[in-house]
């Protein structure tokens, strides 16, 4: 079973999650690299302003917030995949 997140992030196989990170929609938008003074910019604008499950229902999809909160450690190529299988996950 998959743990997605707001942004379709499955957040299962992250070996964070469960221990150092419960996953954004658990927690509030409180993922464990985002600062403590706020939660992730795309779990704000999904669910918080847009009252969103997940992305998924967003005609925006994906948006510029998505490429504003890019994991720098991805190339290109990586961070093309990472979106691509993200918005897949939440089309189902």
């Amino acid at each position: 079973m998959q743990n997605l997140s707001c942004c379709g992030t499955d957040c299962g196989s992250c070996g964070f999650y469960g221990d150092l990170c419960s996953g954004c929609n658990e927690c509030k938008g409180k993922v464990f690299h985002a600062p403590e003074d706020r939660a992730c910019p795309i779990y704000e604008c999904a669910v918080e302003k847009n009252n969103f499950e997940n992305c998924g229902q967003c005609k925006a999809l994906p948006c510029s917030i998505w490429q504003s909160t890019r994991d720098p450690a991805f190339s290109d190529e990586e961070f093309a995949e990472s979106i691509a299988s993200r918005v897949k996950a939440l089309k189902g």
